[in-house]
């Protein structure tokens, strides 16, 4: 059974927790790339029917964890270095705007959250906890989404947040930066909960810059070893 990521809304239905159950076994390999899946396999993994499974993997897919294979069932998505550079390009401008946003229009229960959120980023990173660094980023990218107040935004940001989510947790062990990543996330996080458009776009722009730098590193990695 995979863990809970991220607040579970009380009202969840039964396809969004099967789409955050299958999203999180994704992002941690528990359902490695390349491999082949049916529905009713999804359904046995994580106790869900396969009517829900069915609306989730829908969603995956438009998230490009998933490919559709007609008559042959579904396959989650290889990790594509390249596909991540690009995912980064326009997940650096989306990261901008939704910080600047987030911190104009963030509630005063929204700052709560995302508070604790900060210190909990602070504390998975400094522990090297991985599982809770992924779990608490994820709570911190969804609440700064929402308080951004525009909806087509944060539809458009979650499937990359997920991808980098999964990048990072494969390529972690070679990187060795949990603290580091988290301190960026962190800082960002409090920015918001500032209310200071500048220093959040600019410490949004500082996490990209250290995404980016890291995801080319295993790039040049990975071409040399061809």
């Amino acid at each position: 059974m995979a863990r809970k990521t991220g607040i579970a809304p009380p009202t969840e239905s039964q396809a969004d927790m099967a789409h955050r159950r299958l999203e999180e076994m994704i992002v941690t390999l528990q359902l490695p790339p390349g491999s082949h899946w049916s529905e009713e396999g999804l359904a046995d993994q994580i106790g869900i029917g396969r009517t829900p499974v069915r609306e989730a993997v829908k969603r995956l897919q438009g998230d490009y964890l998933v490919s559709i294979l007609p008559r042959h069932g579904l396959m989650i998505t290889e990790i594509n270095v390249h596909e991540q550079l690009l995912v980064i390009e326009f997940r650096r401008e989306l990261e901008a705007f939704i910080s600047r946003r987030a911190a104009l229009r963030i509630s005063a229960s929204e700052k709560e959250l995302l508070t604790v959120a900060a210190r909990e980023i602070d504390n998975a990173g400094a522990k090297g906890n991985l599982q809770k660094y992924l779990r608490e980023v994820f709570n911190a990218n969804h609440l700064i989404a929402t308080a951004s107040g525009n909806p087509f935004a944060a539809k458009s940001i979650s499937p990359l947040h997920a991808m980098s989510r999964r990048f990072y947790y494969r390529y972690e062990r070679d990187l060795q930066n949990l603290g580091a990543m988290g301190s960026l996330h962190a800082e960002r996080a409090r920015a918001v909960v500032q209310q200071d458009e500048k220093l959040a776009v600019e410490k949004a722009n500082a996490l990209m810059d250290q995404i980016e730098s890291y995801t080319r590193r295993i790039f040049n990695l990975s071409v040399g070893a061809l």
